[in-house]
């Protein structure tokens, strides 16, 4: 009988953005990344676009897009954050889609995902139907068909679920063999018990639902699928592969398949090299006789279900008490903290629960006086985020509204829709997983909920904050210093809320550092210049000026003046309050400026809190991007006379940390810090010149060596890969130039030198394009007798080999342009 194989990866990242600013901020764990997104990006969603198989030397000899291959979901949340930020990956994605309809028989190997990921089991229905929905159109809009399956959020089921998934066209989806209750073979009337993960997984089951509808549901191999993410089982592509293999029964009457579902970010991130060892289980199962890869539409098109399934309500394949893990102290954790308890995801639900049914009937008030539906209205709402232009806008209002609206109507409805985006965001399932109240991810969907006040304080008027934080006060963090959730979202939630004002105080502050265009952006607003003055006495500066700031989401618009005195260093103050009028804004440009203008700065900074009272702001006004940015700025002249000093304390005392190490003698402590920080600061300016010189980079690592000191692996393995990818890159730019082509050749040859392992994805894929493109045109000159090409096709070759590609993989490449 046939045997089939299919590994399916659940990419997924929790929504990250501010609320505020539809953006993600600077995340100083993720170092040295940007944000978590970014780096997560890096180590397994780029990897797995373009992974690498090794020959038995560890030299490439492909280079397979995995998504390609195996089933796939990506959350929609993250797809958009890809798509703005990562549009390389993203585009990789959908062409992996594409390529696996012509490979798997029209049937793309993408599978949808409920919307932001929340657990649908503890949802009610509204809000089920809409997370499913907005799930299938984000997946139509991006990969340009309907989705065939959808993927569960942690596989959390109910029959309501299921029949919201049949209802919406949807074929299938993939379960954890313990979630299955009892199996009945076609044509029979009684019913096999296979709860506790006793289902056979390598066939797919009929789900019949109370509708009369059904739905096809995959249950993946539970013991493999834990190797994969738990058991080091991606260590070798070769024992994936004899484990996936070794699943298939010659017992077995019917056709096999063989399926496993992991996080897509064991391949890479949770495992590095993970992507490899998948990439070279997929090759070496493609040649395997009698097994064919396929996904899970192809499969279903084949094979029917011929069995029937009935399903273990409100389960899920991370908890093992169902779906506790996301309401209360079931004793699931994230683990590392013995003594902590999770007794706060109770009352952490039970506020946001109060917070959303408390608005759902205002909602139904306030958006029907305005709409024909509000709730087929915030179906329809996915239409706007994913195009928020006015004609897109337009479209959807024209499609809803009651008659022709005001612009004051427009930006209601589009407060109610926003309301209800962040009272959806705010159930993210990350928020209850791990084990702290003020982790990360439970203070980001505390901030959704604090969206949700906001908007509902501007459109309602009524106090619903206060009553929230007492609910939310019940839930107890295992930190002291945290105290509960009410301290938490005063703490992190209240300092971070952001209005048109503080956006303007945001462009007040930084515009003393960089220039702004005349109509400019501030993450999602605009910000349109109407006066802007700039004035200097001596290190003193002071910016004046009136903007109109425009929210992209909610289109409220306000004009701002404001006035920002800097007089070096992090010391600034200056203060922001709604535009009064020509006259007004005269008079309080005349005076402050006319104090300035004397140097009389005690009387200027008296006339700004004169004109504008407790409105004032400084440096910590600033959003976390920008005021990084500045205060490198600030610091960049402290920090170099530090430099300096250290320096030359080093100069002056090596001779003496020599002889030390030459007797075998530590060095003292205050010899040792002085060494490591100069030598590694020396060692990641060096890599960050635009042009390197090797010869100085050697000196400074022969003298690392020698003094036995303790390199910054991580900063500097991210140094010299961006140094090589910069020369790559020119290279690639100006392939024709000898000399690019020798100085990326002598910087890999570096590496050899270098006591950490650094990440050449990139510059592999620029010289794989390069080969693909250029490499035979350059080959053809040279057998024309060029003797600028006869070198270039030599030294690209040599390059080749330093990079890590086999013999064989060069000569199939430049011979064809696919290894």
């Amino acid at each position: 009988m046939s045997r089939y194989i299919c590994i399916h990866g659940h990419f997924y990242q929790p929504p990250r953005e501010n609320p505020w600013l539809e953006d993600v901020e600077l995340e100083d764990s993720a170092f040295p990344y940007h944000d978590w997104n970014e780096r997560v990006a890096a180590e397994c969603y780029a990897p797995n676009t373009v992974s690498r198989i090794l020959d038995g030397e560890g030299r490439i000899v492909r280079l397979p897009n995995n998504y390609a291959s195996i089933s796939f979901n990506f959350g929609p949340t993250l797809l958009a954050w890809m798509a703005a930020k990562a549009p390389e990956i993203y585009e990789a994605v959908l062409e992996a889609d594409r390529l696996s309809r012509r490979r798997y028989s029209g049937h793309g190997s993408a599978l949808a995902q409920a919307y932001n990921h929340i657990i649908l089991p503890l949802a009610c229905r509204r809000d089920k139907y809409t997370q499913i929905l907005w799930g299938i159109r984000d997946f139509e809009f991006r990969f340009g068909r309907p989705p065939e399956g959808l993927w569960l959020p942690e596989t959390a089921v109910d029959l309501e679920t299921l029949e919201i998934l049949a209802e919406l066209g949807l074929r299938f989806t993939i379960l954890a063999p313990h979630q299955a209750a009892r199996v009945r073979p076609p044509g029979q009337e009684s019913w096999h018990d296979v709860r506790g993960g006793n289902i056979d997984p390598t066939m797919a089951y009929r789900a019949r639902l109370p509708s009369g509808r059904s739905l096809t549901l995959f249950f993946y191999d539970g013991p493999i699928s834990r190797a994969v993410a738990f058991e080091n089982l991606l260590s070798r592509g070769e024992d994936l592969a004899a484990r996936l293999l070794s699943a298939f029964s010659d017992d077995r009457r019917w056709p096999q398949l063989v399926h496993i579902a992991t996080d897509g970010e064991t391949y890479g991130h949770h495992h590095h090299h993970g992507d490899m060892a998948l990439a070279y289980a997929l090759n070496h199962l493609e040649a395997q006789e009698g097994v064919s890869l396929t996904n899970y539409g192809e499969f279903l098109e084949h094979y029917p279900p011929a069995w029937e399934v009935e399903i273990l309500e409100n389960t899920s394949w991370s908890c093992s008490h169902g779906v506790e893990r996301w309401w209360r102290d079931c004793g699931c954790t994230s683990g590392g903290h013995p003594g902590w308890h999770q007794a706060w995801r109770t009352p952490l639900r039970e506020a946001f629960d109060w917070l959303r049914d408390t608005l759902a009937p205002r909602f139904e008030e306030a958006a029907g006086r305005l709409l024909h539906d509000p709730w087929a209205a915030r179906n329809d709402y996915i239409r706007v985020i994913l195009d928020r232009s006015p004609e897109s806008v337009a479209g959807f209002l024209a499609a809803h509204a009651r008659g022709e609206l005001s612009p004051e109507d427009t930006r209601t409805v589009l407060k109610l829709m926003e309301m209800q985006r962040h009272a959806l965001l705010m159930y993210t399932s990350c928020g209850w997983f791990f084990a702290e109240l003020s982790g990360l991810e439970t203070v980001q969907v505390l901030k959704y909920a604090g969206r949700v006040v906001q908007l509902a304080q501007e459109l309602f008027g009524d106090e619903l904050e206060e009553e929230f934080l007492t609910r939310l006060a019940a839930a107890q963090s295992n930190l002291p210093e945290h105290g509960d959730g009410r301290r938490l979202y005063e703490k992190f939630v209240r300092p971070a809320m952001v209005d048109l004002l503080k956006v303007g105080a945001h462009y007040a502050v930084s515009s003393l550092f960089e220039e702004y265009q005349p109509r400019d952006r501030i993450f999602c607003y605009t910000v349109a210049r109407e006066d802007h003055r700039v004035s200097e006495v001596g290190k003193a500066k002071l910016a004046l000026g009136r903007i109109e700031v425009t929210s992209e989401i909610t289109w409220e618009a306000l004009r701002v003046s404001y006035a920002v005195l800097h007089f070096g260093d992090h010391n600034l103050c200056g203060g922001v309050r709604p535009f009064r009028g020509e006259e007004a804004y005269g008079r309080l440009a005349w005076e402050i400026t006319e104090a300035f203008s004397w140097a009389d700065f005690p009387e200027t900074i008296r006339r700004t809190d004169r004109h504008f009272g407790d409105s004032t702001y400084s440096l910590r006004s600033l959003f976390r991007d920008e005021q990084r940015k500045i205060l490198d700025q600030v610091l960049a002249l402290s920090l170099t006379e530090i430099w300096d000093l250290y320096s030359r304390v080093f100069t002056h005392q090596v001779p003496l940390m020599r002889f030390h190490r030459e007797l075998g003698v530590p060095l003292p402590r205050p010899f040792q810090v002085t060494a490591e920080l100069v030598l590694n600061y020396q060692l990641t300016r060096a890599f960050q010149e635009p042009r390197l010189d090797l010869e100085n980079i050697r000196t400074l690592m022969a003298e690392a060596r020698r003094l036995e000191v303790t390199l910054e692996g991580r900063r500097l393995e991210f140094a010299v890969r961006k140094a090589l990818e910069r020369l790559a890159m020119w290279l690639h730019q100006q392939p024709d130039d000898l000399e690019s082509c020798q100085a990326l050749l002598q910087a890999v040859r570096l590496l050899r030198e270098l006591p950490f392992e650094v990440n050449l994805w990139r510059v592999q894929n620029l010289y794989y394009d390069l080969a693909v493109s250029l490499y035979p045109g350059w080959q053809r000159r040279a057998l024309e007798g060029d003797p600028q090409a006869q070198v270039l096709t030599q030294l690209f070759l040599t390059l080749g080999r330093e990079l890590g590609f086999s013999d064989a993989a060069l000569e199939h490449l430049t011979a064809k342009g696919d290894p």
